[in-house]
């Protein structure tokens, strides 16, 4: 059997879309689902490492996207749940929006808070997250703008049935590789746990993702916002 820390569900896969929205994560320029991860290079002092960072030669101008399939299918309605899932409660205005790391989980556990009683699908939880104010604007409209290209697979339908919930667990895993923060960029790399709590103590498999987070501020005087994510 596969470790379901190896292992890449049907959910995992479309949570993977919030790496690609529009062409790319944060700063990335380009047309939606386009099968590439576009960046201009950062502002952040250059590192080397084992990931995503900037690095000094050459820039990151193109990486491997991590596009599920058919993304250059035509694109089909988004799905639309009713945008109220139990355990998102987590606001912005409830961290201090100086601190680039609580921002950072902030965000990252509403984008894997996932509800079937509420979602039609794990791109709600991105919808919900931009809505909330977790994201640059660019971010949260490449977000809103994604079209899913297929329905969530077996194991949301699972999870369904059992009327299941996630309950996120962020933790921050960074290497030697990170960049420092300078006064307007911030890079985080985190773990996140994601395990669907159904009804009558029903509990399945996490599904556990490695997350590269970039924060922006245009001035110190702002609050961080997540500017681009990116799962391996």
């Amino acid at each position: 059997m596969t470790s379901p820390r190896t292992r890449i569900s049907a959910v995992a896969a479309t949570v993977l879309t919030l790496g690609l929205l529009a062409g790319g994560c944060g700063s990335g320029d380009g047309g939606g689902g386009g099968g590439e991860d576009v960046r201009t290079a950062p502002s952040a002092p250059p590192a080397t490492g084992t990931g995503p960072y900037p690095t000094p030669t050459p820039p990151p101008t193109a990486t491997a996207s991590a596009a599920p399939p058919g993304t250059d299918a035509p694109a089909r309605p988004r799905p639309t749940g009713t945008g109220e899932a139990r355990g998102s409660t987590v606001r912005p205005e409830d961290v201090d929006p100086a601190d680039a790391d609580k921002v950072g989980e902030g965000a990252l556990t509403a984008l894997w808070t996932y509800d079937t009683a509420a979602d039609s699908g794990p791109h709600d939880a991105g919808l919900r997250a931009a809505d909330a104010g977790w994201l640059t604007e660019a971010y949260a409209d490449r977000l809103r703008a994604h079209q899913p290209q297929s329905v969530p697979g077996a194991q949301w339908q699972e999870w369904a049935e059992h009327g299941a919930r996630t309950a996120v667990v962020p933790e921050k895993t960074e290497d030697a590789a990170k960049p420092p923060d300078s006064e307007t960029e911030a890079w985080r790399q985190w773990t996140v746990t994601a395990t669907p709590e159904g009804r009558a103590g029903w509990k399945g498999d996490p599904v556990v993702s490695a997350v590269y987070v970039q924060l922006t501020r245009a001035t110190t005087d702002e609050p961080w916002r997540v500017a681009d994510v990116t799962v391996r």
